[in-house]
């Protein structure tokens, strides 16, 4: 069912079943982090591998003490500055955090979402949230309810309709090894921003399918069922493959080859409004039951970065 009934959807939570909350960055998966058996829920319905560790979701940054400890002063700079937003801090947990939620790691990930209904929801409940986001594991985000529901409608019993997501993909993460802040995951908040408040940040995103030290650290991710590539070649690949049926993903500018399934992310040359776009785009060519989508690389600077990684993630190598 999609509802935006509160009442409703604290009363599945309680139970220790799960919800599909709207956040600013995507849809997620939503469940007692306190209770083993809803986050084991979790990772069954996702089939999310247990090596992968979930985010926990608080109200307020005040409540951080309660999951976290050892906080350094430079994770509470962040907060203070972007909470609630799209940022996560990985962080020494509490006991209370079991090692279901931390994948056994001594650290949990944790953030304040920016969306007026999960944080009134998260107000009426004694317990965070753990909430990945609420697709199949290694699928496209989902930015609307009904993503959410062409994923798991016969799973279900309750989705949170908060509307479109306003940022579009997902947290970016933030971790402290030695007290020295550390990139995990490129997302909504680019790291120039970061660096801003708090100086150099290491940059350690790369691959870890072993052993990830947060969410969205695994080689392929938000992948489209539809065999995807990504490339700043785009007239050449479609030579290459001019007898398949093909949709192509485009920062600014509609090819003028004759291509009928083109989805541009920001007539205005916009990296924000392109990464709002950009999973909503993704979820309508994958739909079209095309043979190839290709993706065009973006600009490699602030949120293009980010963008370029959710695509390489998603994407194959191109044989040009």
């Amino acid at each position: 069912m999609i509802s935006d009934n509160l009442t409703e959807a604290k009363r599945v939570l309680d139970s220790n079943n799960l919800v599909a909350i709207p956040t600013e960055t995507v849809y997620g998966l939503a469940g007692n982090a306190y209770n083993v058996e809803a986050v084991e829920k979790i990772f069954a319905l996702k089939k999310r591998p247990h090596y992968n560790p979930l985010i926990v979701h608080i109200a307020t940054a005040d409540q951080l003490n309660q999951v976290a400890k050892a906080i350094p002063e430079a994770a509470l700079t962040l907060a203070l500055e972007f909470w609630p937003g799209p940022l996560t801090l990985v962080l020494k947990k509490q006991s209370i955090i079991s090692d279901a939620v931390s994948s056994g790691k001594d650290t949990v990930a944790v953030r304040v979402p920016n969306h007026p209904l999960t944080l009134e929801l998260l107000k009426r409940l004694d317990y965070p949230l753990a909430a990945p986001s609420a697709n199949p594991f290694g699928s496209i985000s989902p930015t609307n309810a009904k993503h959410v529901r062409s994923y798991f409608e016969n799973h279900l019993e309750l989705i949170l309709d908060g509307g479109d997501c306003e940022r579009g993909i997902e947290s970016t993460i933030i971790g402290f090894e030695n007290e020295t802040p550390v990139l995990y995951r490129l997302g909504s908040l680019a790291l120039e921003q970061i660096e801003d408040k708090i100086g150099r940040v290491i940059v350690k995103n790369q691959n870890n399918d072993a052993s990830p030290a947060s969410p969205g650290m695994l080689s392929r991710h938000y992948a489209p069922a539809t065999t995807t590539y990504v490339t700043d070649e785009i007239e050449k690949l479609l030579k290459a493959h001019s007898d398949k049926k093909i949709g192509v993903l485009l920062f600014q500018h509609q090819l003028k080859t004759v291509v009928e399934h083109q989805e541009v992310l920001s007539t205005a040359g916009d990296l924000t409004e392109a990464a709002k776009n950009l999973y909503a785009a993704l979820h309508r060519l994958d739909s079209m039951k095309l043979d190839l989508i290709i993706a065009e690389k973006l600009p490699d600077t602030g949120l293009g970065k980010t963008l370029n990684d959710k695509l390489k993630r998603a994407s194959k190598s191109a044989n040009l």
